[in-house]
């Protein structure tokens, strides 16, 4: 390689002298290039990523927000002396574009999903011997080895510097909320079980340490969970296992004296989350590390003394924690129950007031939130809600903001696409609903969405298939159509966890990770047509065992989810008998389900919605 790393971590001090504003985002650029300019450094990185390389992020964090005004989830941004560009995806084209007036910043629209196409960019502009900056705590290895590989020829050094530090002068502090530990009866598995699994896993892999930056396995391993990260219940931290100790690093005072006490008697070394990095490289020369390169930050190989072994692979916990245990798989249901209830009470409202001309997404947003906080054992929302009317629903992870009064009207499509997270389990659902009168377009995408989702949720499938098999039989009808969407189809959902969750995933993505038994995965295609309307029906589905042939075992999908789908905007004609033998059939278990549980209101309006067709 012909990759250079210098190897001093600079964290540029907020100073008077980079004082600026917030929103000022013209400004903060031209700061950021005064930086680069002052370090001899001709290309900044900057991704939506913290040092544990998380989904979502700590306001800490929110890096792109500040830089560029961008607030989606996923996106990178690359400045060089001349160009500020940010590289996103199909569900944030149309948010980013507007974000992104006046700010400086150009869109940059990815081609293929999750692909760092800046790369192949930066090899086209940089010149020779260039210097490309970037956190290394905020990159993960795999990623860097790709710069690495991409910028080869280039003899392009790679400088490990933090810009941001030094111009975002207001930033929000860390998280300093308390967390807990779940009863162990309600996990279904207790701490000394699941490390069991992990170890024996240690021993496949002939690894003796194994380090864990991922907050959401932290949170599983140890039956931990908090508040630190909008969406996610999890706890800043990293852990360390080896196969005679287990070292966890929280900030002090996150857990009480009760939960500390606990950790101790099962033998686990709770250290200052500081202590992290100045632990690891004063590990043993021993030592056989293993690191997941895609959940691992640079910084963390970056700090590694040279001596130890280091081996790079999947992650051992992810796989364990997709598989839900029958105590879990039961909690789950009985919140699916919680959430149906809650899903019911806001159609029905939402029907009653859509057309007074008063009611705005972001009013809609408020009430579906509501109406789940008035459920027993709600811990908060799983996402910001995507509450999208008419044309905004043509953005796939759309939100409404309080200052835009979008209102809804009685006509076209709305989509509601939210969750939330209860102390037993994790919900995740996407109605779409019709206010009035439709074009035959939105019938016709309505009701193909429809038919892949059930498509989808119908599959039986030999034991070993993975999900891009499974999003070839839901796109097939759309595919006949000249239509296709941009997203997955599903993915892995935690127990009172992460929203997203892997290793599995339904897209067209080859994924190597088979569907399983216990696996909880969402099922939700849509169709996006810009400035006019959205679609998207999704389920949450739990891989089931099926029956077994003189062709081996097969497995099938049973769904979760508990909420009437609307019928009165269906084409019948493009949903076959077996499709709507599936919908009758659903709706009756959602009725039988969910009707004790409401008013007999309630229940005369859902009776009406569950109709057969």
């Amino acid at each position: 390689m012909s990759i250079k790393f210098t190897f001093l971590f600079v964290v540029l001090k907020t100073t008077g002298q980079y004082s600026v504003s917030n929103m000022n985002h013209q400004e903060n650029l031209s700061q950021l290039r005064k930086l680069m300019q002052e370090h001899q450094v001709d290309a900044y990185i900057i991704p939506s990523a913290d040092p544990h390389l998380s989904e979502y992020v700590p306001e800490f964090y929110k890096q792109l927000r500040f830089i560029c005004g961008f607030s989606g989830s996923m996106g990178t941004v690359v400045v060089t002396k001349d160009f500020a560009g940010l590289w996103t995806d199909f569900r944030y084209f149309q948010q980013a574009g507007k974000e992104l007036i006046n700010t400086g910043f150009e869109l940059v629209k990815l081609k293929v999903q999750y692909q760092p196409e800046y790369i192949e960019w930066l090899h086209g502009c940089l010149p020779d011997g260039a210097t490309v900056g970037f956190d290394f705590r905020l990159l993960p290895v795999s990623l860097v080895g790709q710069i690495e590989e991409g910028l080869s020829d280039k003899q392009v050094v790679l400088r490990n510097i933090d810009f941001i530090a030094g111009i975002w002068t207001e930033r929000p502090l860390m998280p300093s909320q308390e967390a807990f530990l779940l009863d162990e009866s309600n996990c279904g598995m207790s701490f000394s079980e699941k490390l069991k699994q992990v170890r024996n896993k240690m021993k496949q892999q002939k690894t003796n340490t194994l380090i864990l930056p991922a907050l959401d396995e932290i949170a599983w391993l140890f039956n931990l969970r908090g508040s630190d990260v909008i969406f996610n219940p999890v706890v800043l931290g990293f852990a360390v296992v080896t196969t005679t100790e287990v070292k966890l690093y929280l900030a002090e005072g996150k857990l009480n004296e009760q939960d500390l006490t606990s950790l101790h008697a099962q033998g686990i070394h709770v250290y200052p989350y500081d202590d992290f990095e100045g632990h690891l490289a004063s590990l043993p020369i021993t030592s056989e590390i293993l690191i997941d390169p895609k959940k691992t930050s640079h910084q963390v190989q970056h700090i590694l003394p040279g001596q130890v072994k280091l081996k790079f692979g999947d992650s051992l916990i992810a796989p364990l924690k997709s598989i839900k245990n029958s105590v879990e798989v039961a909690n789950i249901i009985s919140s699916m129950l919680r959430d149906g209830v809650a899903i019911t009470r806001f159609f029905k409202w939402l029907e009653e007031n859509a057309g007074s001309g008063k009611v705005t997404e972001w009013m809609a947003a408020e009430k579906i939130t509501a109406y789940r906080a008035a459920q027993e054992g709600y811990a908060g929302p799983s996402f910001a809600p995507i509450s999208a009317y008419g044309p905004n629903a043509a953005m796939p992870h759309y939100s409404p903001d309080q200052r835009d009064e979008t209102k809804l009207k009685s006509e076209g499509l709305y989509l509601l696409d939210s969750g939330g997270h209860y102390f037993h389990g994790t919900t995740d659902i996407t109605r779409t609903v019709p206010l009035g009168a439709l074009t035959d377009e939105e019938m016709i995408d309505y009701t193909l969405v429809l038919s892949a989702m059930i498509s989808g949720s119908m599959a039986k499938f030999p034991k070993g298939t993975r999900g891009y098999q499974i999003d070839g039989i839901c796109r097939k009808q759309m595919w006949e159509h000249g239509i296709n969407y941009g997203h997955g189809t599903g993915h892995g959902v935690g127990y009172f966890l992460n929203v997203h969750e892997g290793p599995q995933n339904i897209g067209p993505s080859n994924v190597p990770v088979a569907i399983e038994v216990g696996m909880l995965t969402s099922m939700e295609p849509g169709i996006y047509r810009a400035g006019k309307h959205g679609v998207r029906i999704e389920n949450l589905i739990l891989t089931v065992e099926d029956h077994t042939t003189d062709f081996g075992e097969f497995l099938s999908f049973e769904t979760l989810t508990l909420a009437h789908i609307d019928t009165s905007c269906i084409v019948r004609s493009l949903l076959d008998k077996k499709q709507i033998s599936w919908l009758n059939e659903y709706h009756q278990e959602v009725y039988r389900q969910l009707s004790p549980l409401l008013n007999s209101e309630e229940q005369s309006w859902l009776s009406e919605k569950c109709k057969a067709i």
